[in-house]
């Protein structure tokens, strides 16, 4: 069954591009947002790194405690903490939550966030950094249950460019729960090795150009280490009943934002099918995404699913109203056999 992610607010929200008298934001705004996106039928949400937004951790522990199905994603740098630090986090929210948490680990990176990081490890050392974090995390965890009786760990060591552990590993209350589903992002060549190497699920950005190719060198990297990674892909939506209407929506958020512009302007973006690369000039964190009719906009998620796309991460705003477009609208025809009594039956 294709897994459907929504990508949560974490700077809040509105109906307007910047909106600051409609701005909603908050716990109570944020729970909101959760429970549609449970009710609505989707798979998991991601509380993303953001220095500018609220915390990922304490948003995803609260997205936990609110649902009872979601998958949640916290998406965080390995300079945040230790890994073993990160693992006892996990640890304690799987066990709270039924094993529901998701690790998201940011690598690729930008000036403003190495600022807000105080990070000064750069380019290729970060994915090495980024590998020896996951190799003492999943050191120090404990799939099986380990009884409690001494102070000190399992016995796991290692000694590394970046960390170090003597005695390691967790016992007690903190062993015998699953390991975070660990995905990894990014369309450079690093970042696609780490995910072949330590990745479950690599999450690409939609392109221009696409990414077919960065696909294939995902799945060609990891044969070679004998493993499988799940492929996701990132894409901003903008739905609705005709495609006019949906444009319509667009042009509305365009204007906003670029008030003297031409409409010529926004065609000028359309790559091809579905496909729009203006998503970033109206307040998405990503350029390409699918602008178009429900119809239009599942057969271009359908064809995604054809070349080897497994999960999407969605996004669009305001949040809680798409939610509901998507889990009522779209969804279903994008994968009938997991969305509908009617197909599930079928399938079997």
């Amino acid at each position: 069954m294709t897994e459907f992610l929504w990508e949560l607010p974490t700077r809040g929200d509105g109906r307007h591009v910047d909106s600051v008298s409609e701005h909603r934001s908050g716990f109570d705004f944020l729970d909101q947002v959760i429970l549609a996106a449970e009710l609505s039928g989707l798979d998991g949400v991601v509380a993303p790194y953001d220095p500018e937004g609220e915390e990922s951790w304490v948003v995803a522990a609260s997205a936990l405690r609110q649902t009872r199905h979601l998958r949640v994603g916290v998406e965080f740098h390995p300079a945040f903490g230790t890994p073993v630090y990160a693992a006892k986090l996990s640890a304690t929210l799987q066990r709270l939550s039924n094993g529901r948490l998701d690790w998201r680990l940011r690598v690729e990176t930008d000036a403003a966030d190495t600022v807000a990081r105080g990070d000064r490890v750069a380019g290729a050392d970060r994915y090495r950094r980024a590998a020896e974090f996951l190799t003492v995390a999943r050191g120090v965890w404990n799939d099986e249950p380990v009884l409690p009786g001494r102070f000190g760990g399992t016995g796991f060591e290692f000694d590394g460019e970046y960390y170090d552990v003597v005695d390691g590993g967790f016992r007690g209350i903190l062993s015998g729960l699953p390991f975070p589903v660990v995905y990894l992002s990014g369309n450079s060549h690093d970042a696609i090795e780490l995910s072949a190497e330590h990745g479950d699920v690599h999450v690409f950005d939609e392109t221009a150009e696409g990414v077919d190719g960065a696909v294939t060198a995902l799945q060609d990297s990891a044969n070679r280490f004998g493993r499988t990674v799940r492929v996701g892909l990132a894409l901003p939506v903008i739905a609705r009943e005709t495609e006019d209407e949906a444009w319509a929506r667009v042009l509305r958020q365009w204007h906003e934002v670029h008030p003297q512009a031409a409409d010529t302007e926004i065609r000028a973006l359309v790559l091809d099918g579905a496909r729009w690369s203006g998503f970033d000039r109206i307040g998405y964190s990503h350029s390409v995404g699918l602008v178009g009719s429900y119809e239009q906009v599942a057969q271009s998620l359908s064809d995604y699913r054809a070349r080897g796309i497994e999960i999407f991460e969605l996004t669009g705003h305001p949040h809680i109203e798409e939610l509901h477009r998507a889990g009522e609208h779209l969804l279903h025809l994008v994968d009938p056999a997991g969305r509908t009594l009617v197909g599930q039956e079928d399938h079997a």
